[in-house]
């Protein structure tokens, strides 16, 4: 009696034993796969960081920025590639074990409903800070302009960016909410300005002793290594009420254009002082018509009074 109840434990086990080494061979090869992609996959991330931190920055006067930027990016992209890449590995064995993996599916997805749903700002925030890094809009140090609010960037996260203006005060904007930014030293900078002069003034004569003073400026020690290149008279851009305006321009190195301008101001006003050129305050000038009789100015005991 015992025979036939050996002969069915034989059969099973021997039934199992096939389909474990099945199910077995089958994962080993699901997970073989998925090492071999995640080979290839680290290898295409590395070329991308190698490309980005080469060929991303353009004129970045110092490498390493580049380079921490690239490993950023090629970092997050790397635990989001690995990350789904282990998960169809999961969800594929479960299923050559045995397991239902439709109720882990659904679940999966309504999970993501979910936190999509209550965290879309933080998503729209991550999102645009990877695209704000990637293409190098702004980085540590810069002088930026975000929706209306200037100031030095001192922090840059994928969720964040956080500035100091001028009197201290931290300003810190969600990268999702950024509708503006005007980066104010990206590469090179410039010091413009626009200088108004008397209408009596040879415009020619003003424009050369303001040429003068920005190359006298370049020439010094201590402001030429400022200089990216000799200073750009506009010309005569406006006809304002009391003065002529003449602009200029000079480019400098990032973050520069304010040290450059101040000591070129102070040295253009010297040089106008020297060579008499006025530079003009508004005033008005009153003239009187035919109908009204010229005013008669008395001087009585160090006094003026006026007779009509």
């Amino acid at each position: 009696m015992d025979t036939p109840y050996l002969q069915l434990s034989t059969a099973w086990l021997i039934s199992m034993g096939a389909t474990i080494g099945k199910a077995g061979a089958k994962i080993a090869l699901i997970i073989a796969l998925g090492l071999v992609a995640m080979r290839f996959l680290r290898l295409g991330i590395q070329h991308l960081e190698s490309l980005v931190a080469r060929t991303g920055m353009p004129g970045d006067v110092d490498s390493d920025i580049s380079r921490k930027r690239a490993a950023t990016l090629t970092g997050i992209l790397r635990t989001i590639v690995i990350s789904l890449i282990w998960a169809v590995i999961l969800v594929e064995v479960l299923d050559q074990i045995g397991l239902d993996i439709r109720p882990i599916l659904a679940g999966a997805g309504i999970l993501g409903l979910a936190v999509g749903f209550g965290a879309q700002n933080l998503v729209r925030d991550l999102i645009s800070g990877f695209f704000i890094i990637l293409e190098d809009q702004i980085r540590l140090g810069d002088v930026a302009v975000i929706n209306g609010t200037g100031g030095l960037v001192e922090s840059i996260t994928f969720r964040t960016i956080t500035l100091r203006d001028f009197s201290g005060v931290v300003h810190v904007f969600p990268n999702g909410t950024i509708t503006t930014l005007s980066n104010m030293t990206k590469e090179w900078s410039a010091f413009v300005l626009d200088m108004g002069v008397a209408y009596k003034e040879d415009t020619d004569r003003v424009a050369d002793v303001m040429r003068q003073v920005g190359e006298d400026l370049r020439e010094d020690p201590a402001f030429r290594d400022k200089f990216v290149a000799p200073i750009e008279i506009i010309g005569v851009d406006n006809f304002a009420d009391s003065a002529i305006v003449i602009r200029i321009r000079i480019k400098t190195r990032p973050l520069e254009q304010w040290n450059v301008g101040r000591e070129y101001r102070r040295r253009l006003k010297k040089a106008f002082d020297g060579q008499g050129i006025e530079i003009p305050f508004p005033h008005r000038a009153w003239y009187m018509g035919g109908a009204s009789a010229p005013f008669k100015v008395e001087v009585v005991a160090g006094s003026s009074i006026a007779k009509s």
